[in-house]
C-alpha cells in the first residue's frame, strides 16, 4: 500500500494580526477559521508569507472564536510582521487511491480575517 501526502486545506490570504516573539512557538488562529478549514489544534501547518516569500512549518493553537486572530508566535514571529498576508496550508496522508479523488477545502478571508467564500 502506498500513501501520499496531499494538500488537505488552506486559509487563503489571512492577515497577521500579532507577532509574539516571547511565546514558546506556533501560530494562533481564530477558531472559526480552523473549523471552516478542518484544521485542529496541534496540527502541523505550513505558513507561506506572501509579502516576503518565507515558508515555515509550525503547529496550531486555537484562538478566540470570531476574533480574527492570526498570531505568529516564538521564532515564527521573526518570519512575519503585523499586516503581512499569509497562506496557511495543512496536509494529510492518505492512500493513493483516495488521494486522486480528494478535494481540499479552501477558505478565503478578507482583511479582517473573516470568511468571504469557501471552495
Amino acid at each position: 500500500m502506498m500513501f501520499r501526502t496531499i494538500y488537505k486545506s488552506k486559509i487563503q490570504g489571512a492577515i497577521v494580526t500579532e507577532a509574539n516573539l516571547e511565546y514558546v512557538g506556533s501560530i494562533t488562529i481564530d477558531e472559526d477559521l480552523l473549523d471552516a478549514a478542518d484544521i485542529i489544534p496541534n496540527e502541523r501547518v505550513q505558513i507561506v508569507n506572501l509579502n516576503n516569500g518565507i515558508r515555515l512549518e509550525t503547529y496550531v493553537i486555537s484562538g478566540k472564536k470570531g476574533s480574527g486572530a492570526i498570531c505568529m508566535n516564538g521564532g515564527a514571529a521573526r518570519c512575519a510582521v503585523v499586516g503581512d498576508r499569509i497562506l496557511i496550508i495543512s496536509y494529510a496522508m492518505m492512500e493513493a487511491k483516495d488521494a486522486v479523488v480528494f478535494k481540499p477545502k479552501v477558505i478565503f478571508v478578507n482583511d479582517k480575517n473573516k470568511i468571504v467564500s469557501k471552495k
